[in-house]
């Protein structure tokens, strides 16, 4: 399961899916312009999410 920690205050979330209630995976969408963005997937394809925000920043991702 990936367990997402904020690096300032130290919160950590877990998620699973809504409809399988699998834990969610990290991942990452690649944009048009190359950048990449840090997401949350359902491992069985029901969807993905944009990882948790804490503090006005992305949490990291510990697996």
């Amino acid at each position: 399961m990936a367990t997402y920690n904020c690096p300032k205050c130290g919160m950590s979330v877990n998620a699973n899916c809504g409809k399988c209630n699998e834990p969610l995976v990290n991942d990452s969408l690649k944009l048009e312009d190359g950048a990449e963005v840090q997401v949350s997937k359902c491992p069985n394809n029901h969807g993905k999410i944009k990882s948790p925000l804490c503090c006005g920043q992305d949490m990291t991702c510990e697996l």
